[in-house]
């Protein structure tokens, strides 16, 4: 009997392991507190840090891999493993434009860039861009490894009105981030 109830034990939790499922699982296919797991390492060859320089900014990337992070879609809360994006716009004279390397991003809405998925057939990651202040610029941006040392950007930004009555006067709306395809960032 007592082996029978250790083994139960041992059932009982070993059962209680969140389901793992691959990368670009469909979100209905992914059950409450589901962990979408990077099994084929899809994601750590964009991990590092990257600059350019675009209409006379430079922009530094700093991307990294959070595992089993959480998440909420579609009032479904599950794990996910993504890349972030952490960046900072310099203007040419070295003065900081907008910087997000040293913000607290967990509880807002606003600045994050987070990984949606993979297209291996292309060779990217998909991110969603929750925009800057007031939401003003959100979008996707495509990232495509080129080699091992630069990667491509895509940004699609999507229009939104911006009024008093949905920004304070006088918050910063402008979208430092570059609005471009084909930008070649170089591994640093």
């Amino acid at each position: 009997m007592k082996k029978f109830i250790i083994f139960c034990g041992l059932f009982a939790v070993l059962s209680c392991k969140a389901q793992q499922l691959p990368l670009n699982t469909n979100m209905e296919d992914i059950p409450i507190n589901g962990y979408v797991k990077d099994f084929d390492n899809e994601l750590n060859p964009y991990v590092g840090t990257y600059k350019t320089t675009y209409e006379g900014k430079e922009i530094t990337l700093f991307i990294t891999k959070e595992e089993n992070r959480p998440m909420k879609l579609m009032n479904k809360n599950f794990y996910n493993d993504v890349l972030s994006i952490r960046y900072i716009v310099k203007n040419s004279s070295g003065i900081v434009l907008q910087n997000t390397k040293d913000m607290n991003l967990n509880n807002q809405t606003r600045f994050n860039i987070l990984s949606m998925g993979t297209m291996p057939e292309l060779g990217k990651v998909a991110f969603g861009y929750d925009g800057t202040n007031c939401g003003v610029g959100w979008g996707q941006i495509d990232l495509k490894k080129l080699n091992a040392m630069q990667i491509s950007w895509d940004y699609y930004p999507n229009n939104r009105i911006v009024s008093d009555a949905t920004c304070p006067p006088g918050t910063d709306t402008t979208v430092y981030l570059p609005h471009t395809k084909g930008l070649v960032f170089t591994k640093q």
